[in-house]
Protein backbone atom coordinates (compact mmCIF):
# COMPACT_ATOMS: atom_id res chain seq x y z
CA UNK A 1 0.00 0.00 0.00
CA UNK A 2 1.19 3.69 -1.04
CA UNK A 3 2.23 5.28 2.53
CA UNK A 4 1.41 9.62 1.02
CA UNK A 5 1.58 11.09 4.54
CA UNK A 6 4.14 13.67 4.42
CA UNK A 7 7.29 13.13 6.78
CA UNK A 8 6.92 13.28 10.47
CA UNK A 9 9.79 15.81 11.55
CA UNK A 10 8.65 16.15 14.94
CA UNK A 11 11.55 14.07 16.84
CA UNK A 12 14.10 16.06 15.19
CA UNK A 13 17.24 16.35 17.26
CA UNK A 14 19.09 20.07 17.44
CA UNK A 15 21.98 21.61 18.76
CA UNK A 16 22.58 25.45 20.33
CA UNK A 17 24.45 27.71 18.00
CA UNK A 18 26.44 28.41 20.40
CA UNK A 19 27.95 24.92 20.90
CA UNK A 20 28.70 24.46 17.07
CA UNK A 21 32.07 25.32 15.70
CA UNK A 22 31.89 27.56 12.38
CA UNK A 23 33.99 28.55 9.73
CA UNK A 24 34.07 32.31 9.69
CA UNK A 25 33.80 34.72 12.98
CA UNK A 26 33.20 38.44 12.82
CA UNK A 27 36.70 39.02 14.14
CA UNK A 28 37.69 37.52 10.84
CA UNK A 29 35.66 39.87 8.87
CA UNK A 30 36.91 43.01 6.88
CA UNK A 31 36.90 46.83 7.78
CA UNK A 32 35.86 49.85 5.81
CA UNK A 33 39.23 51.71 4.27
CA UNK A 34 39.83 55.09 6.47
CA UNK A 35 40.64 58.06 4.39
CA UNK A 36 44.32 58.88 4.22
CA UNK A 37 45.49 55.46 4.73
CA UNK A 38 48.70 53.49 4.42
CA UNK A 39 48.83 50.67 1.65
CA UNK A 40 49.97 48.34 4.61
CA UNK A 41 46.46 49.53 6.27
CA UNK A 42 44.80 48.30 3.21
CA UNK A 43 45.75 45.07 3.35
CA UNK A 44 44.84 44.48 7.20
CA UNK A 45 41.39 46.05 6.22
CA UNK A 46 41.01 42.36 3.79
CA UNK A 47 39.28 39.68 5.69
CA UNK A 48 41.18 37.23 7.30
CA UNK A 49 38.90 34.18 5.21
CA UNK A 50 40.08 32.32 2.05
CA UNK A 51 41.94 34.55 -0.61
CA UNK A 52 42.30 37.54 1.92
CA UNK A 53 44.60 35.29 4.09
CA UNK A 54 45.97 34.02 0.84
CA UNK A 55 47.34 36.95 -0.01
CA UNK A 56 49.20 38.26 2.98
CA UNK A 57 50.70 34.75 3.49
CA UNK A 58 52.12 35.14 -0.28
CA UNK A 59 53.33 38.92 0.16
CA UNK A 60 54.96 37.27 3.77
CA UNK A 61 56.47 34.78 1.95
CA UNK A 62 58.15 36.53 -0.62
CA UNK A 63 59.10 39.15 1.91
CA UNK A 64 61.03 36.66 4.36
CA UNK A 65 62.34 34.83 1.28
CA UNK A 66 63.56 38.14 -0.25
CA UNK A 67 65.20 39.14 3.44
CA UNK A 68 66.68 36.04 3.54
CA UNK A 69 68.40 36.23 -0.05
CA UNK A 70 66.74 32.92 -0.95
CA UNK A 71 65.62 32.49 -4.72
CA UNK A 72 62.05 34.15 -5.94
CA UNK A 73 61.53 32.75 -9.21
CA UNK A 74 59.06 34.60 -11.33
CA UNK A 75 57.81 32.37 -14.55
CA UNK A 76 55.47 33.90 -17.13
CA UNK A 77 53.49 33.75 -20.13
CA UNK A 78 53.53 36.62 -22.61
CA UNK A 79 50.24 37.87 -21.80
CA UNK A 80 51.76 39.35 -18.40
CA UNK A 81 54.03 41.58 -20.76
CA UNK A 82 50.68 42.65 -22.98
CA UNK A 83 48.95 43.90 -19.41
CA UNK A 84 51.82 46.22 -19.21
CA UNK A 85 53.53 44.66 -15.80
CA UNK A 86 57.08 44.91 -17.03
CA UNK A 87 57.91 48.12 -15.03
CA UNK A 88 56.63 46.23 -12.15
CA UNK A 89 58.78 43.23 -12.52
CA UNK A 90 62.09 45.14 -13.46
CA UNK A 91 61.48 47.51 -10.28
CA UNK A 92 61.64 43.90 -8.71
CA UNK A 93 64.51 43.19 -10.09
CA UNK A 94 66.32 46.14 -9.67
CA UNK A 95 65.14 45.70 -6.10
CA UNK A 96 66.75 41.77 -5.98
CA UNK A 97 63.45 40.91 -4.93
CA UNK A 98 63.16 38.61 -8.32
CA UNK A 99 66.03 36.52 -8.47
CA UNK A 100 64.84 34.70 -11.79
CA UNK A 101 62.38 35.65 -14.44
CA UNK A 102 61.39 32.85 -17.35
CA UNK A 103 59.31 33.26 -20.13
CA UNK A 104 57.99 31.00 -22.97
CA UNK A 105 58.81 31.80 -26.25
CA UNK A 106 56.34 34.33 -26.71
CA UNK A 107 58.01 36.61 -23.87
CA UNK A 108 60.62 37.68 -25.95
CA UNK A 109 58.56 38.22 -28.91
CA UNK A 110 56.80 41.10 -27.06
CA UNK A 111 59.26 42.06 -24.47
CA UNK A 112 61.62 42.91 -27.97
CA UNK A 113 58.44 44.59 -29.71
CA UNK A 114 58.22 46.77 -26.67
CA UNK A 115 62.01 47.75 -26.07
CA UNK A 116 62.14 48.17 -30.21
CA UNK A 117 58.81 50.20 -31.13
CA UNK A 118 57.14 50.99 -27.53
CA UNK A 119 54.07 48.55 -28.51
CA UNK A 120 53.21 45.06 -29.06
CA UNK A 121 50.27 42.03 -29.78
CA UNK A 122 48.94 42.74 -32.99
CA UNK A 123 45.22 41.88 -33.61
CA UNK A 124 45.56 38.58 -34.73
CA UNK A 125 41.37 38.55 -35.76
CA UNK A 126 42.28 41.24 -38.47
CA UNK A 127 45.48 39.43 -39.84
CA UNK A 128 44.81 35.98 -39.96
CA UNK A 129 42.03 36.13 -42.57
CA UNK A 130 44.53 37.43 -45.27
CA UNK A 131 47.84 35.40 -44.04
CA UNK A 132 49.77 37.85 -42.69
CA UNK A 133 49.92 37.64 -38.93
CA UNK A 134 53.16 36.98 -37.54
CA UNK A 135 54.81 38.31 -40.58
CA UNK A 136 56.17 41.58 -39.04
CA UNK A 137 59.85 41.58 -40.26
CA UNK A 138 61.31 43.56 -37.74
CA UNK A 139 60.53 41.22 -34.97
CA UNK A 140 61.58 38.03 -36.58
CA UNK A 141 64.82 39.06 -38.10
CA UNK A 142 65.98 40.57 -34.73
CA UNK A 143 65.40 37.64 -32.96
CA UNK A 144 66.84 35.10 -35.29
CA UNK A 145 69.66 37.52 -35.16
CA UNK A 146 70.42 36.88 -31.52
CA UNK A 147 69.34 33.27 -31.83
CA UNK A 148 72.36 33.48 -34.26
CA UNK A 149 74.55 34.91 -31.67
CA UNK A 150 73.36 32.61 -28.81
CA UNK A 151 75.07 29.75 -31.06
CA UNK A 152 77.80 31.63 -32.07
CA UNK A 153 78.90 32.33 -28.09
CA UNK A 154 77.32 29.68 -26.20
CA UNK A 155 75.01 31.67 -24.39
CA UNK A 156 71.05 30.57 -23.75
CA UNK A 157 68.11 32.26 -25.46
CA UNK A 158 67.05 35.36 -23.44
CA UNK A 159 70.28 36.55 -22.60
CA UNK A 160 71.26 36.41 -26.50
CA UNK A 161 67.97 38.67 -26.81
CA UNK A 162 68.69 41.24 -24.03
CA UNK A 163 72.34 41.75 -24.66
CA UNK A 164 71.32 42.55 -28.67
CA UNK A 165 68.53 44.86 -27.43
CA UNK A 166 71.27 46.87 -25.52
CA UNK A 167 74.11 46.37 -28.14
CA UNK A 168 71.52 48.23 -30.70
CA UNK A 169 70.50 50.53 -27.98
CA UNK A 170 66.82 50.23 -28.96
CA UNK A 171 64.93 53.52 -27.70
CA UNK A 172 62.65 51.45 -25.22
CA UNK A 173 65.24 49.33 -23.85
CA UNK A 174 64.48 50.79 -20.16
CA UNK A 175 60.99 48.71 -20.50
CA UNK A 176 62.82 45.08 -21.34
CA UNK A 177 62.99 42.59 -18.99
CA UNK A 178 65.40 40.42 -21.42
CA UNK A 179 67.54 43.85 -21.85
CA UNK A 180 67.11 44.22 -17.58
CA UNK A 181 68.35 40.98 -16.42
CA UNK A 182 71.07 41.15 -19.13
CA UNK A 183 72.22 45.00 -17.40
CA UNK A 184 72.17 43.53 -14.17
CA UNK A 185 73.41 39.66 -14.53
CA UNK A 186 70.20 38.68 -13.27
CA UNK A 187 68.79 35.18 -15.23
CA UNK A 188 66.27 35.42 -18.16
CA UNK A 189 65.31 31.96 -19.38
CA UNK A 190 63.09 31.17 -21.98
CA UNK A 191 61.36 27.91 -23.15
CA UNK A 192 60.46 27.29 -26.54
CA UNK A 193 57.97 24.93 -27.96
CA UNK A 194 58.46 24.65 -31.77
CA UNK A 195 56.09 25.65 -33.88
CA UNK A 196 53.89 28.36 -31.49
CA UNK A 197 56.10 31.13 -31.90
CA UNK A 198 55.51 33.79 -35.11
CA UNK A 199 59.45 33.59 -36.06
CA UNK A 200 59.27 29.69 -36.25
CA UNK A 201 57.41 30.81 -39.91
CA UNK A 202 60.47 32.33 -41.32
CA UNK A 203 62.92 31.65 -43.61
CA UNK A 204 65.75 32.45 -41.99
CA UNK A 205 64.63 31.08 -38.27
CA UNK A 206 67.33 28.29 -36.69
CA UNK A 207 65.16 25.51 -35.28
CA UNK A 208 68.55 23.98 -34.20
CA UNK A 209 70.56 26.90 -32.95
CA UNK A 210 67.31 27.66 -31.03
CA UNK A 211 66.97 24.54 -29.38
CA UNK A 212 70.02 24.26 -28.27
CA UNK A 213 69.96 28.35 -26.51
CA UNK A 214 66.69 27.43 -24.55
CA UNK A 215 67.78 24.33 -23.58
CA UNK A 216 71.24 25.99 -22.26
CA UNK A 217 67.81 28.21 -20.68
CA UNK A 218 66.23 25.04 -19.15
CA UNK A 219 69.70 23.93 -17.19
CA UNK A 220 69.92 27.41 -16.31
CA UNK A 221 66.68 27.73 -14.53
CA UNK A 222 66.87 24.09 -13.09
CA UNK A 223 70.67 25.39 -11.52
CA UNK A 224 68.00 28.38 -9.78
CA UNK A 225 65.30 25.59 -8.52
CA UNK A 226 68.23 24.13 -6.81
CA UNK A 227 68.56 26.91 -5.01
CA UNK A 228 64.77 27.12 -4.20
CA UNK A 229 64.48 25.86 -0.66
CA UNK A 230 62.66 28.23 2.20
CA UNK A 231 62.47 30.50 -1.31
CA UNK A 232 59.35 31.23 -4.02
CA UNK A 233 58.19 29.95 -7.54
CA UNK A 234 55.58 32.11 -9.00
CA UNK A 235 53.96 30.66 -12.11
CA UNK A 236 51.96 33.79 -14.14
CA UNK A 237 49.93 33.20 -16.75
CA UNK A 238 51.27 29.87 -18.33
CA UNK A 239 49.14 27.84 -18.48
CA UNK A 240 51.53 24.71 -20.22
CA UNK A 241 54.77 25.09 -20.88
CA UNK A 242 56.33 26.66 -17.75
CA UNK A 243 54.52 24.50 -15.29
CA UNK A 244 55.82 21.59 -17.33
CA UNK A 245 59.47 22.61 -16.84
CA UNK A 246 59.21 24.02 -13.42
CA UNK A 247 58.40 20.12 -12.75
CA UNK A 248 61.06 18.65 -14.81
CA UNK A 249 63.68 20.75 -13.06
CA UNK A 250 62.19 20.09 -10.00
CA UNK A 251 62.14 15.92 -10.21
CA UNK A 252 66.34 17.08 -12.07
CA UNK A 253 67.27 18.73 -9.11
CA UNK A 254 65.99 16.55 -6.63
CA UNK A 255 67.45 13.47 -8.32
CA UNK A 256 70.77 15.08 -8.28
CA UNK A 257 70.78 15.01 -4.28
CA UNK A 258 69.59 18.69 -3.89
CA UNK A 259 67.47 19.55 -0.86
CA UNK A 260 64.19 20.68 -2.04
CA UNK A 261 61.24 20.70 0.47
CA UNK A 262 59.97 23.28 1.79
CA UNK A 263 59.00 26.27 -0.50
CA UNK A 264 55.96 28.27 -1.16
CA UNK A 265 54.64 28.13 -4.90
CA UNK A 266 52.17 30.84 -6.24
CA UNK A 267 50.10 30.44 -9.50
CA UNK A 268 48.70 33.96 -10.62
CA UNK A 269 46.09 34.07 -13.13
CA UNK A 270 42.10 34.99 -13.91
CA UNK A 271 41.18 30.87 -14.48
CA UNK A 272 42.42 27.71 -12.45
CA UNK A 273 44.02 25.31 -15.09
CA UNK A 274 45.06 21.60 -14.91
CA UNK A 275 48.51 22.14 -14.93
CA UNK A 276 49.54 24.93 -13.12
CA UNK A 277 47.99 23.74 -9.79
CA UNK A 278 49.11 20.15 -10.15
CA UNK A 279 52.64 20.37 -11.11
CA UNK A 280 52.93 23.80 -9.60
CA UNK A 281 50.51 24.31 -6.53
CA UNK A 282 50.39 20.61 -5.69
CA UNK A 283 52.48 17.94 -6.84
CA UNK A 284 55.72 19.99 -6.18
CA UNK A 285 54.78 21.30 -2.30
CA UNK A 286 53.74 17.22 -1.01
CA UNK A 287 55.20 17.56 2.26
CA UNK A 288 56.70 20.81 4.06
CA UNK A 289 56.00 23.05 1.06
CA UNK A 290 52.61 25.27 0.16
CA UNK A 291 50.98 25.96 -2.91
CA UNK A 292 48.75 29.19 -3.46
CA UNK A 293 46.79 29.93 -6.34
CA UNK A 294 45.17 33.45 -6.49
CA UNK A 295 42.39 33.69 -9.40
CA UNK A 296 42.36 37.56 -10.88
CA UNK A 297 43.66 39.40 -13.78
CA UNK A 298 47.73 40.23 -13.51
CA UNK A 299 47.11 43.83 -13.89
CA UNK A 300 45.61 43.99 -10.49
CA UNK A 301 46.96 41.28 -8.58
CA UNK A 302 50.67 41.66 -9.54
CA UNK A 303 50.83 45.20 -8.81
CA UNK A 304 49.08 44.49 -5.50
CA UNK A 305 51.56 41.86 -4.31
CA UNK A 306 54.01 44.01 -5.83
CA UNK A 307 53.21 46.54 -3.35
CA UNK A 308 52.51 44.18 -0.49
CA UNK A 309 56.23 43.23 -0.57
CA UNK A 310 58.00 46.58 -0.84
CA UNK A 311 55.89 47.55 1.79
CA UNK A 312 56.96 44.70 4.09
CA UNK A 313 60.99 44.72 3.09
Amino acid sequence: MKNNSPLDCSKLKTYSIKDRQSKVNIKDFSSPWQKGGLFSDFLSTLPSILAGNDLRDVISAISLAAKNNKEVCFAMGGHVIKTGMNPIIIDLMKKNILTLIAMNGSGIIHDLETAMVGQTSEDVAISIGDGSFGMARETSSFLNQAIQNAKQTAIGLGKAVGDLILKENLDFKHLSLTATGADLDLPITVHVAMGTDIIHMHPDFDAGACGAASHFDFKLFASRIARLEKGVFINAGSAVILPEVFLKAVTLVRNLGYTLNDFTTLNLDFIRHYRPMTNVVNRPTLGKGKGFSLVGHHEILIPLIAAGVIEQL
